[in-house]
Parts: structure tokens; sequence; C-alpha cells
């Protein structure tokens, strides 16, 4: 079936026509046909999977070796699994018939944090399943109502013959039912009832309603008002005169947005308390009350919410409010996930992204958005977020549960948003006229540039100029020249792994005090050749205790053969002696410097290394271009510290 084909079988689909008495029987079978948004919207969702995060170190370190529940609609939310929990609770709870039926879902959170993404992401879930609604003659209800709301006053009979629950029965009808019903004679069976699919375009069971001008907004924008150009044919109190526009009318069996909801007028906001309590509400004119069984979803940012509710006269409205907190993203995997959607959704997908831009990126919008910890590090807090162990190298860090504890539960409600971060990487392509590509050097730059024009209050700006200029910039120039190393060394890795082979041979001869023999040249190494062939290792990195330092390796490298069926680690599996071995292999490189930089070589020899070097960095993921703004950058980095 091909697109066009598929449309129109669609739309056919949805507009099934039947009698009520077929509906009623429809229902006796099929729950479905009657059921509540909250029933459709979680149906909609699905069953989440179950994951135990004691399975994955990482998550295990971030959750606490709970099970979590991810749910793979929201699979694109990314570092918002306890959020998205909260919101399926909701829908949940509300679907049980519980309190939260009768409340307003509120999300609450900072600018550019996912609010408005999650708010379309439950409009697309609604349209998924089906509604009924009443129809007389040609015309479909103006509020889209259940067929059940004819039988309001009915619902033991029901229940009985149908095996309707009475709480799947609306507790009016509309003034336009009654009306048809009146003209009908109190015959039901004239009603016909449609299928249709909720429609964000068509406004069918999901509306948008925006707070407006302050002076002149009314509540006509949620309940609809009288049409004057009908005034001529009907009276003012006929329920045929009225338009029924509002919000709650459309939203009516689905979802109604509140945008910014708390920077109207809480004289606007009094309906959806009558909406939510009671399942009506009252419209402009003396016409009856119009039934409203739907889900209201409002969010505005952290400062409105406050405004709100430091005011007296809100009280009633702030016990119908199911709060859920939507903080920016804190950790720095997820971010990059988020980073590489928006590229991959973007023309930019084949524009060519050095190594480690992204994550810089990432690693500055995490930053920007935790509270300072005490006695630590925001580096280090940021990688402990991210699931990382920092025991061997920053003995201060704390457990992330430490740092949330002393953090509070409002971290991440401010900071950077994904929203700059995306204007950032937009510049940070763009930023050579030549092309369009991006690189760590470039973003430093364009950062430092718009975190000044922000005109940011002086100590949140001196906080992200610092997080630039001296967190960023010195972990990249560490990663930088570790990569021009890697690539100016040949057989970097296999180097690496024949001096930590040595290292733990000789290390276990000496702790054992035993002798060594070569077996390539038969020489015998006694404990003094020993130790000092491990200190030509050990001392480029300033190894302060020595016999420790080989105990600790030697152990680390007997338990990981005793659990990997004999087989030696890897040389950079173990962070204290890859650093080791690192200052080791580069303490000899002062002649890096001629072969990797972009000047006139004096000899052929030279010029070969240079070529060597360049095509090991583009396979390492660098343009030319890129190469030679990194190199140059390294250099002046080099110099400037000495």
């Amino acid at each position: 079936m091909n697109i066009l084909e598929k449309i129109k079988t669609n739309y056919s689909a949805s507009m099934n026509e039947m009698t009520v008495a077929a509906y009623l029987e429809e229902c006796k079978k099929n729950p479905k046909a009657y059921a509540k948004p909250a029933e459709r919207i979680l149906d909609a969702i699905g069953e989440p999977e179950i994951v135990d995060t004691r399975q994955d170190p990482v998550l295990s370190r971030i959750f606490s070796n709970k099970r979590i529940k991810v749910y793979p609609a929201f699979r694109d939310f990314y570092g918002m699994e306890s959020t998205v929990e909260q919101i399926v609770s909701y829908f949940r709870h509300s679907a049980q018939g519980l309190e939260e039926k009768k409340q307003i879902l509120y999300l609450m959170g900072p600018v550019g944090g996912g609010k408005s993404s999650l708010a379309e992401k439950l409009k697309h879930l609604m349209q998924q399943h089906p509604i009924y609604v009443l129809k007389a003659g040609e015309e479909v209800s103006p509020v889209f109502e259940s067929p059940l709301g004819l039988f309001a006053d009915y619902t033991d009979e029901l229940e009985e013959e149908y095996n309707i629950p009475s709480r799947y029965v609306p507790g009016c009808m509309s003034p336009w039912a009654s009306k048809r019903l009146r003209e009908f004679g109190g015959d039901i069976n004239r009603f016909k009832v449609i299928m249709l699919y909720p429609s964000i375009q068509e406004q069918i069971a999901i509306s948008k309603t925006e707070p407006g001008d302050e002076n002149n907004q009314d509540i006509s924008t949620l309940v609809g008002k009288v049409d004057i150009r009908k005034l001529a044919e009907y009276q003012q109190s006929d329920p045929d005169a009225y338009s029924y526009t509002g919000g709650l009318c459309l939203a009516n069996q689905g979802l109604l947005e509140f945008v910014e909801m708390f920077k109207a007028p809480i004289k606007v906001l009094n309906p959806l308390l009558t909406a939510t309590q009671e399942k009506n509400y009252k419209g402009t004119e003396p016409i009856g009350a119009i039934p409203f069984d739907g889900i209201i979803l409002a969010h505005s940012n952290e400062s409105e919410w406050s405004k709100f509710l430091n005011d007296k006269k809100n009280e009633a409205f702030l016990d119908r409010i199911y709060k859920v907190q939507v903080p920016y993203c804190l950790r720095v995997s997820e971010e990059i996930k988020i980073y590489e959607k928006l590229i991959r959704e973007s023309s930019l997908k084949a524009a060519p992204c050095a190594p480690k831009t992204i994550e810089l990126l990432a690693e500055f919008s995490v930053m920007s958005r935790l509270k300072e910890p005490e006695n630590s590090t925001i580096y280090s807090k940021m990688r402990v977020y991210n699931g990382e162990t920092l025991r061997e190298t920053d003995p201060n860090a704390k457990s992330i549960q430490e740092y949330r504890d002393d953090a509070g539960i409002n971290e991440g409600m401010q900071g950077i948003s994904t929203r700059f971060a995306f204007k950032i990487l937009s510049k940070v392509f763009n930023f050579d006229s030549e092309e369009i590509a991006a690189n760590p050097v470039h973003l430093l730059y364009v950062l430092e540039q718009e975190v000044i024009k922000m005109m940011l209050p002086p100590e949140t700006e001196s906080k992200y100029l610092h997080l630039i200029k001296s967190v960023l910039a010195s972990k990249y120039a560490e990663f930088i020249a570790d990569e021009i190393q890697k690539a100016y060394i040949e057989s970097y890795s296999s180097y690496g792994q024949n001096i930590f082979d040595k290292y733990v041979i000789y290390a276990d001869h000496w702790m054992q005090n035993n002798d060594y023999r070569d077996p390539d040249s038969g020489e015998i190494f006694d404990r003094s050749i020993l130790n000092a062939e491990l200190e030509k290792i050990e001392k480029p990195a300033g190894i302060a205790n020595p016999k420790d330092f080989r105990a600790e390796v030697t152990n680390f490298t007997l338990r990981y053969k005793a659990n990997h069926g004999g087989e030696s680690p890897r040389w950079d599996s173990y962070e204290k002696i890859k650093n080791v071995i690192e200052k080791k292999i580069f303490t000899n490189t002062e002649d890096l410097l001629p072969v990797v930089s972009f000047t006139a070589k004096s000899n052929k020899e030279d010029e070969k290394k240079h070529k060597d070097f360049t095509k090991r960095m583009k396979d390492r993921g660098y343009t030319d271009k890129q190469i030679r703004i990194l190199v140059d950058w390294f250099m002046r980095v080099r110099k400037t510290m000495g």
C-alpha cells in the first residue's frame, strides 16, 4: 500500500458510523469503546522495559542498583527516566479512578528543558486510539461528547445490561445533545455514534490554549462564547447560538494543553476547577453545563510557578495540581545523545565533527546546571553523575547520593539550556567560511563569546568563563596532546602493551625476590637490575611509593587473569598504570614537535613522518583543516603551559 492509499484508508476507517444500540453492544464486549483518555494514552505508551541496573556498572552507580522502567514511547527523551515515570504514574492513577483523575498535570521546568517536547509527545500518543462521539443527523457533537452522556440518569441500568461501570458515564449530556433529544421526543435511536481519531491538526479531542493579553483575556478561550452571527436565527440562550470553540470544548475526551498557564489571570483559570472536579463547566451564556472528560496538561517555568504559589488566593487551585519537575539533563552521556539527535535531524548530519567537540559542549552544559559541591570539584561531580568511578583519580570525589543530598531537589532547574547549546553547535559548524565542520578549538572560542554576549550576572558569567577557560580548555589540552602523540607513534598501542607486560613480569619477580631470565636473550636480571628497569617506567610519572604501586598493579593483573581464563589485561584497562605508561612513552618525544607542526620540513624523513602523522590523525576522525587548527592550538597551549 503506497502512502496515498494509506491516507485514504485511514481517513475512511476513522469515519465508522453505528447506531447507539450497536455502540452499547460494542461496549459490552470491548471496554476500549468507552475507555477514559488516561486509559487510552496509557495504552499508547505501552508496557515498559524493566532494566536491572545491577547488570551494568555505570547504571548501577547512577540508579543505586534499582530496577528502572524504560518506556519505548519516550526513548528519545534522554536522561528523563524519573520525569517520564512520574508522568506515567499520573496517567496510571487517573486510569484507576484515583484522585489524579481530578487533577491538572503540570510540567514545571526551565526554558528549553523539554516541557513542550513532552507535551507534543503526549498529544501524538493521544492520537493513536479512537474515541466514540455522538452524532445527530449530519452534525457531530461540537464538544465531541461520549454517547454514554445520554444515559447520565440511568447508570445502574447501563451497568446491569451492558457491564459499563458507572464511573465511565459522564455526569450530564451537552446542551447541544439535550436540545436534540427534546427534538427527537426522547428517541435515543435517532442519534448515531461515530468513531473518530483525535487529531492535533483538526482539533478533534486535542486542543492548545495560550495566555492572551492580561487585560482583555476572558474565559471564552476555554469555554467558548455566543456566535453573534447566529443571533438572528436563535435566542442568545439557545445551544445552537453558542460557538463551542474554547479549549475545554475541543479537548473533551482528549487532551487540553495550556501553555504558560500561570501567566493567565486567575479568573480565566477558574473554569478549569469545575472541569476537573465536576467533569463539566458553565459557558458564558445560560445554556446549561457542558461535559468535560479530558486531561488538562499545563506547563510553565519555575518563576511563574513561584509567583502563583505565593499568592494565597490561589490555594484552591494549588490543591488540584499534579506537579512534575522537568529539570535539565545532568548526565553528559545523555546530553550528548540529545545533540547527536539534533545533528541527525539536520543537514549537518554528514558534516565532519572532530572527536571531543560534542562531549565538551555537553560537559559545559551539565556543569553549568550543577550546584557547586563542597570539598570537591564540579568536574568530578559531573563525572560521578555520569556514572563514572573516580576512586583511582580523585580521592575527594563523593558518592552520587552525597552529591544529590547536598544539592537538594532543585538541582538542574538552572544553567545553560539545551536550546542555547543547539545555537552554539550551529555557530561552531558554520564558524569556518571554507568548511562546514566542528572542532573543539572553535567551540571553546564561540562558547566564550556567546557567554559574554548573554550579559549574565557577574558571578554566573565568571563561573561559566572559568569552566570554559580553565576546566574545559585544560582537559582538552590533555586530550589533544594524547591524540597527537598517539598519531605520532605508529605502533602506540602495541608499544604500550609491551611495556605493561614487561612491567608486570619485572614487578612480580621483584616482589617475590626472584631473579628473572629474559627468554629472548637469556640474560639474568637480579633484584637490583629489576628495580632499575621498573624505575625507568615509574620515574617519568613521579610514583611516590613504588613498592605499593608494584603490588597494586601485580594484584590487579592476577585478579584479572583469574576472572578471564588466564587472559592478560589490556595495558590501558587500569587507569593508574595506563597513565604511568603514557608518561613513559611520551617522555622522549621532543622530536615530535618539528614532525607534527605545519612548518617547512628540513629533510625528507621528517616530511614522510608528517604525512604519516596527518594520515593517522585523519583515521582518528579529523579533516586536514582541523588537524592544522588543532596542532597550531596545541603548540600555542604547550608554550603558555611551559
